[in-house]
This record gives C-alpha cells, sequence and structure tokens, in this order.
C-alpha cells in the first residue's frame, strides 16, 4: 500500500510541474504587466473615464467606460471609492455602472494572464467582459434613469499604496504584493487542476461540458459563483476543463460568473447595492452569462 501511495505521489507530483511549466510564466508576466499599469498608468486611466463626465455621448459612453474598467487595475474595494468620487462628481450612472461591471469581471493583470489559454480563449474573455459591462450601463440607463442605482456613501476614497518616490522600488513594491496575494491562489488552483486531470475521467467530463452543450453552460454559470476565490487561481483549472472537452460557452460562462460572484466582491457590491439592486445584480449576471455562453457555443467557437 506504500508502495501504491507512493507511486501516485509521485505521478501526481510529475502532473503538478507539468501544469506549472506551463502557465506559471503567464502569470509573472500578467504580474509584471499588471503592476506596470498599475503603478503607471491607473491615474491616467482614471482621468480619461473623468473626463468623460464633461462629454455628450449619451448611453454611447457605456462603450469606453466599459474599455476603461477593463484598464482600471484596482481591486473591488478600490474601485468603489473611485466610482463613489465620479458620482460626486455627477458622472451618469450608466457609466458608472459600466465601468464597475467592467471592472469586476476583468482587469490587466488578468487579461495578460488569460493568455495561458490560448488567444481564442483570451479574446473571447474580454470581448465577452466587456460586453456585459456596457450592457450593464444600458440595463441601468432603462431602469434608472431618474432614480439612483448606487448609495456610496459609506465608502471614502482610499490611499494608494504606490507612494515611494523612487518608480523602480514603487514598481518592485507592487509586483511584490501581487506575488503574495495571488501566489497561494495559483498553487492551489495548479494541484486542483492536476488532481483534476489524474482522477476525473475525461470522457465523462467531456460528455457532461462537452457534448452536452446548453446543460454545460448552465452548470458552469453555477459552479462559477462557489468555486471562483481568485482570477489567477481559476486558468490552471479553465486550461485543464478545456482540454478535457468543455465547451467555449461553458468556458464562458464561468469567466463571467466567477468573477461577478466572488464573495469579497459581494460584500463591496451589498453595502452599495442595497437588497433590491444586488438582487437585480445577481439576475443579471446570471442572465448575460447563460446568454453570452450559448452564444460561444452557437457560433461553435
Amino acid at each position: 500500500m506504500a508502495e501504491i501511495t507512493q507511486r501516485e505521489l509521485l505521478y501526481l507530483w510529475y502532473d503538478v510541474s507539468i501544469q506549472a511549466e506551463s502557465i506559471v510564466w503567464y502569470w509573472v508576466l500578467g504580474m509584471a504587466l499588471g503592476s506596470l499599469v498599475s503603478v503607471f498608468g491607473k491615474e491616467k486611466i482614471h482621468a480619461l473615464f473623468a473626463k468623460m463626465r464633461n462629454t455628450r455621448m449619451g448611453a454611447f459612453g457605456v462603450v469606453p467606460a466599459s474599455l476603461l474598467g477593463i484598464a482600471s487595475p484596482l481591486c473591488m474595494y478600490g474601485t468603489i471609492p473611485i466610482a463613489a468620487s465620479f458620482a460626486e462628481k455627477g458622472m451618469a450612472e450608466d457609466w458608472i455602472a459600466a465601468f464597475v461591471m467592467s471592472s469586476i469581471l476583468l482587469n490587466p493583470q488578468l487579461l495578460f494572464y488569460s493568455a495561458a489559454l490560448g488567444v481564442s480563449t483570451l479574446v473571447i474573455r474580454f470581448v465577452s467582459c466587456f460586453l456585459c459591462g456596457a450592457a450593464a450601463g444600458i440595463v441601468v440607463r432603462l431602469l434608472f434613469r431618474d432614480k439612483r442605482f448606487f448609495t456610496f456613501t459609506k465608502f471614502e476614497n482610499m490611499a494608494s499604496r504606490d507612494t515611494d518616490p523612487n518608480p523602480l522600488t514603487r514598481y518592485l513594491k507592487n509586483f511584490g504584493r501581487n506575488v503574495k496575494a495571488t501566489g497561494w491562489y495559483l498553487l492551489i488552483g495548479i494541484v486542483l487542476s492536476a488532481l483534476f486531470q489524474r482522477y476525473v475521467p475525461r470522457e465523462a467530463f467531456g460528455k457532461l461540458f462537452g457534448t452536452n452543450r446548453g446543460f454545460g453552460v448552465l452548470m458552469t454559470a453555477t459552479i462559477g459563483v462557489p468555486l471562483y476565490i481568485c482570477g489567477g487561481g481559476t486558468i490552471p483549472l479553465l486550461q485543464a476543463w478545456l482540454l478535457n472537452g468543455m465547451t467555449m460557452g461553458s468556458a464562458t460562462s464561468f469567466m463571467i460568473t466567477g468573477p461577478a460572484t466572488k464573495i469579497t466582491n459581494l460584500g463591496a457590491l451589498k453595502i452599495v447595492l442595497g437588497t433590491k439592486h444586488f438582487a437585480l445584480y445577481w439576475l443579471f449576471v446570471v442572465a448575460f452569462a447563460l446568454f453570452s455562453g450559448l452564444m460561444v457555443d452557437y457560433a461553435r467557437w
């Protein structure tokens, strides 16, 4: 029995090492480029969004707002105070909704890291997250034209942690914080991926999430809620799932509901949305995830 256990551990270690080898450099690149955007581009991105306040783009404003939300490197607890400051200056709430929604779903660090999943998945992730942000803005514009959607009174602007006068030191500190914040989740994701590949039958998984397309999309829209802890940690899992037969539509659905229902994001959103608007948020996320997943599968991407 000890010999079998030792052999299994050896096989598992081999799977972990192969998985790490295929993905760790994308993670390092994502950390490096994400920190670059965070340290040297964050203020410019937010300044561009602030300038939109003086334009008359109307509903079309959700397009640049969603793109800038993706470009913003802040986490949810950094994004909401920024959004609150925009609201105080009279920014349209549909633009704020587009900015916040796309910022929840994607950031430069995760975008760069998603390249490990292949070009097609990277493009689909970017486009679906952008469209989700823009759609959220349109929904808020249609349903809350004359009413408030957000309540930012309980949030104050957070002080920036990138304050070192030396640019290189400032960058290295930001990079170190990113590595510390995501490293353990990456390791957990790699180990779970290795366990999945070794002990979950490829045929059964392919039948569940591959041939049964509609059901697979519905399932991933659901399992994205409890499984998603860190964006980087799910990349190894998605890589393994796609290799084992998951359709691109199911992966798309997971990439939307996962970050949108991440427990730390939900805590912040519940505060600024209130119960009724928070329920609407859940309904919108699940509906958009199902729709986008089915559309991607329908296109046979």
